[in-house]
């Protein structure tokens, strides 16, 4: 398992629009075409499979020059991280979890100042993409350490 963190763009690309740009915090901030290439196509073949666990390390603001690594053919991939069921990034997994939480329990979690880049980013996913449809089970996760299953209706 990686840090979605080491798929996102160089700072420079994430900050063009702006630090607090939700719309940028969704469009471009993650490198999906490096998540394709370096993980889930891999990942996707029968056998002789590797991985690479990060592109980008977001402390030094440069690649982060990570080894493709083996992975044994009888794998199990936990892929976690925001926007995951976006259109451009939905591949086919055998199970999907959705986790949501509300606009409040995101602005606890998130460093101070990005809150409205978070959230509205968050909200956009929401609306445009509505990942509790591809998924077979939603969690409300309020509290991280105490997840609910949400019931239709």
């Amino acid at each position: 398992m990686t840090d979605w963190q080491g798929f996102w763009r160089p700072r420079s690309l994430r900050y063009e629009f702006g630090r607090d740009d939700p719309d940028a915090y969704y469009d471009g901030w993650f490198d999906v075409p490096g998540v394709y290439r370096e993980v889930l196509e891999p990942l996707g073949r029968a056998s002789g499979r590797w991985w690479v666990p990060s592109l980008y390390d977001p402390g030094t603001d440069r690649a982060s020059r990570a080894p493709r690594e083996p992975v044994p053919d009888d794998a199990v991939l936990v892929f976690a991280g925001s926007f995951l069921l976006r259109g451009d990034v939905r591949w086919g997994f055998d199970a999907v979890a959705h986790l949501t939480t509300s606009d409040a329990a995101i602005r606890r979690r998130v460093p101070a100042g990005d809150g409205d880049r978070v959230v509205g980013g968050w909200n956009r996913y929401l609306d445009q993409d509505d990942p509790a449809a591809a998924a077979a089970v939603v969690l409300r996760c309020e509290d991280p350490r105490h997840p609910a299953e949400r019931l239709p209706g």
